[in-house]
């Protein structure tokens, strides 16, 4: 092997959250202790309406966390596909990257 396919099988590919790394994880961490606490009220016999404004709000931060994803997504692999695509001169190289984001969207809508 040489030194540039060393390079590449070692370096990881940069995901599009990257740089936002450490604030997804904090945030996930929060969400995780608001699910361990929506566990202990229902363990606790707690009224159903104040357990499910619990899950309400574990959903919207879920959901916060997913459209952050989506739109690092876009803006990192779906742009960096569009300029691979220029240079290769294959728009099936973004139109790939682009219905992965659909599809992923219409996850997160089910």
């Amino acid at each position: 092997m040489d030194a540039s396919t060393i390079d590449e099988v070692d370096v990881p590919e940069e995901r599009g959250y990257a740089s936002d790394k450490e604030a997804y994880l904090r945030r996930l961490k929060r969400i995780e202790g608001q699910v361990r606490g929506i566990a202990r009220m229902v363990d606790e016999d707690k009224y159903c309406i104040d357990v499910l404004t619990q899950v309400s709000a574990v959903t919207k931060a879920l959901h916060a966390v997913s459209l952050g994803l989506v739109q690092d997504h876009i803006s990192h692999c779906v742009v960096s596909a569009a300029r691979e695509a220029d240079e290769a001169g294959d728009p099936s190289i973004v139109e790939a990257k682009v219905q992965e984001a659909t599809d992923a969207i219409g996850r997160l809508l089910r």
